[in-house]
């Protein structure tokens, strides 16, 4: 929403105007001289002043030097009914962004508004969103700093970390927070595409450039013209698209497959790996000019297990996240659970913890998410100290919340839940194959397949 404020003491013009613009994207704010409107400005700064030169007190020359010696960067469109050429003069010397002779053509005035809002973008208020990247470890400290640092730049950056770390929220933010945050951000995975199709991917191509070539094709160089292209996995890329991606960087222009015009693009490039860019240069795999082209900024991603002390936090997020989409009752971890998930490795990184967590919010029994109620993958892979250790504790303290609500047949309740424990961890460990799960339960297959038939009734 922009906001416009328009002074002039000749109510028909204030309303002509006031109605000729007020629109959706647009809020019009209207004062009948110039003192009226400097009150207000100490109070808020609009994107637009449109002002009249002659009204009753302040001159308009004198508030448009008003406003130039304390809001610089605020346009200022001047509106006179006295059309000789030093009218002109003061008001352009004088700072202003455009002169409007009156009377004047609603139409045209309403073009000039709409000019000054475009050109003055970088004083427009930025389109904010909440960070999604959740963090307090120190490591992820490091993170947020680069970023800051990073902010309003248009530097090359190359973001390094395991796969599900964050690196494309990492580039997200960087974009969001750059001179480009109003342009398009393409991303594209490198591990993604065929490598046959990786250059027409990124650069285009020309009708008839190959076979299936039935239509010219925009490429994501020309997308994100003006805005950001993130490059993730980059390691991927085979050698001979490196050679085109360098030229696109050292030359901002490059060539549709196919194509015999050069085509100049202004492209942020942001790229990301989970290998060793300098391990691949050393291997031939990935050019060193390229290599030392990308690597301007570096920021590394750490993995989770790295960060542990934010688990609890991302995984409320999570779980808030996924209970909203789908209309599910907020589940929360106890402490047992929260420990658990603490001593996990996560060889997957945040994007496993969240898709634990729409396991849980879909699959956990009760609100309050107890450690039973982990995935079993999870609790398998849980450190000795933990699963070993003090299961014993842990299993007397179920027997004794057993007992208190039911002091009677205790096994004719207890043997359900073993049993199903036992028949989960087999059918896991062979895949779903009954008849080794059998085996390893010590069961015949029959007797098996009864227990299972018997449990989902």
């Amino acid at each position: 929403m922009h906001k416009i404020w328009i002074a002039d003491d000749d109510e028909a013009i204030r309303m002509v105007l006031e109605e000729g613009l007020s629109s959706p994207d647009l809020e019009v704010t209207t004062f009948a001289n110039g003192e009226s409107l400097i009150e207000a400005l100490s109070l808020e700064k609009p994107d637009l002043i449109i002002s009249d030169i002659k009204m009753p007190g302040m001159h308009g020359y004198d508030l448009l030097k008003h406003i130039k010696n304390n809001y610089d960067k605020l346009p200022v469109i001047i509106m006179t009914a006295f059309t000789d050429m030093q009218a002109a003069i003061d008001a352009y010397g004088g700072g202003a962004f455009e002169y409007i002779p009156k009377p004047f053509d609603l139409d045209e005035a309403i073009q000039t508004v709409n000019r000054a809002l475009e050109e003055n973008k970088e004083m427009a208020p930025r389109k904010t969103s909440k960070s999604e990247i959740i963090g307090s470890a120190p490591s992820m400290q490091i993170v947020f700093r680069s970023i800051g640092k990073l902010a309003n730049t248009n530097a090359t950056v190359l973001i390094e970390g395991e796969s599900g770390t964050g690196k494309e929220l990492v580039s997200k933010s960087l974009h969001k927070n750059s001179p480009r945050f109003d342009m398009p951000f393409i991303a594209l995975n490198m591990a993604d595409i065929p490598k046959e199709l990786i250059e027409s991917e990124l650069f285009g191509h020309e009708k008839g450039a190959f076979t299936g070539a039935v239509e010219q094709r925009i490429g994501r160089f020309e997308q994100a013209n003006g805005g950001t292209l993130f490059l993730d996995e980059i390691g991927d890329m085979p050698l001979e698209t490196q050679t085109r991606l360098l030229r696109v960087l050292s030359n901002k222009e490059f060539f549709r497959v196919g194509g015999d015009k050069p085509i100049k693009v202004d492209v942020r490039i942001l790229a990301a790996t989970h290998q060793s860019l300098e391990s691949l240069v050393a291997a031939g795999t990935f050019r060193e000019d390229l290599y030392y082209r990308l690597n301007v900024i570096r920021i590394e991603v750490p993995p989770l297990r790295e960060r542990k002390e934010d688990i609890g936090d991302l995984s409320s997020a999570f779980l808030k996240r996924h209970a909203e989409s789908l209309t599910e009752q907020l589940k929360v971890l106890s402490p047992e659970a929260l420990q658990a998930l603490a001593q996990y490795d996560w060889p997957g990184n945040v994007r496993q913890l969240e898709n634990i967590c729409y396991w849980i919010a879909l699959m956990a029994p009760t609100q309050s998410v107890k450690l039973e109620d982990l995935p079993n993958d999870v609790i398998q892979e849980l450190p000795l100290e933990n699963t070993d250790s003090n299961w014993q504790t842990g299993y007397s303290q179920w027997l004794e919340e057993i007992y208190q609500s039911n002091p009677e047949n205790m096994l004719e309740l207890i043997e359900p839940t073993i049993d199903k424990l036992m028949i989960d961890f087999a059918l896991n460990k062979t895949g779903g194959k009954k008849q080794e799960a059998a085996k390893i339960l010590g069961l015949g297959r029959n007797t098996l397949s009864k227990k299972i038939k018997a449990q989902k009734n």
